[in-house]
């Protein structure tokens, strides 16, 4: 490294790192000062004299708001690098003592927050010297923070095909569909075409159920007239139940279905049912679940546990 450029690297101070990457992460100054525990001045000042030792602006104003200039969308890149490679020299050390420590980072699409917890609990429970963080966003959140390599490992349906990456198949993830349970049809095994004139709901654009479902009805020449877009299962459930329209969404989501209990007519309590199952050909919809890496990035210790843990499947 040429003298002057460690001359400069040596000015910066890890409180100008840490002021910078949660101003990037947040895109707010007081956001991040929050976040920090430090006043908002105070995070000011390492910005400026962050920016003032590399000789570049690293934010820009829009509005109310800031983003990240070229030269600040760069420092955050090599911001998380750096971080990166202490987490992997923290588990390389570990690994030496032959313990398994470190940090596991893992983001999951919104359908696999019913089954995530369950396995990331027993993996804490047989590795208790791994913290782990997990993040929950919509398919297109998750693709975006694996494009800027927030996360070591993703749990999702759909992998991009743009980013560089392995995958590990490790769960069915069969599709249904869903309606009142009041529905005409239900119980009936019925085709696709019986459902032409029905109001359908659907995730939200980007939704890796939505992008599934439209490439079966796709396969199928089947056109459906779609009534209303929503961001999460519970909302389609909700709506389902409500009479809004029928819907498709992983199994998963739908069983056991968590309604409250009410009375029968008998005055006893017992298990609302609004929403049934329709028994339409080429239902279930059979997809699989992922976890997926980005290959040009090196994985942690933890990160290869959990992988082997998936794949003993204990």
């Amino acid at each position: 490294m040429p003298a002057t450029t460690l001359a400069r690297f040596q000015r910066i101070t890890p409180q100008q790192l840490r002021a910078f990457e949660a101003s990037a992460r947040l895109l707010s100054v007081t956001r991040a000062a929050q976040e920090l525990c430090v006043s908002q001045p105070t995070v000011s000042v390492q910005l400026r004299e962050l920016a003032s030792t590399l000789g570049e602006p690293l934010f820009q104003q829009c509005g109310r708001s800031i983003q990240l200039t070229q030269a600040g969308e760069a420092l955050f890149v090599t911001v998380r690098e750096l971080a990166g490679c202490w987490q992997r020299l923290e588990s390389r050390l570990a690994e030496i003592h032959g313990l398994v420590r470190g940090r596991l980072k893992l983001a999951a699409v919104t359908t696999a927050e019913y089954f995530v917890p369950d396995l990331l609990g027993s993996f804490a429970a047989a590795h208790p010297g791994v913290d782990i963080e997990l993040a929950i966003e919509n398919r297109d959140r998750v693709v975006g923070r694996l494009a800027q390599g927030q996360d070591e490992l993703v749990v999702m349906m759909m992998p991009p095909d743009n980013l560089p990456l392995e995958r590990l198949e490790f769960q069915t993830n069969p599709l249904v569909v869903i309606a009142p349970s009041s529905h005409p049809k239900a119980h009936l095994p019925i085709r696709l075409n019986d459902l032409a004139q029905e109001r359908w709901l659907m995730r939200e654009p980007g939704s890796g159920t939505r992008m599934a479902t439209e490439q079966h009805f796709q396969q199928q020449g089947f056109v459906p007239s779609v009534a209303m877009s929503l961001g999460s299962n519970e909302a389609i459930k909700h709506a389902v139940a409500a009479g809004l329209g029928i819907a498709v969404l992983s199994r998963l989501a739908v069983c056991p279905p968590l309604w409250p209990v009410v009375a029968t007519s008998a005055g006893e309590p017992g298990p609302a049912d609004p929403l049934t199952m329709l028994q339409v050909e080429g239902f279930p919809l059979n997809r699989h679940w992922y976890v997926v890496w980005r290959n040009d990035l090196p994985l942690s210790a933890a990160a290869r546990h959990f992988l082997h843990y998936l794949q003993s499947g204990s």
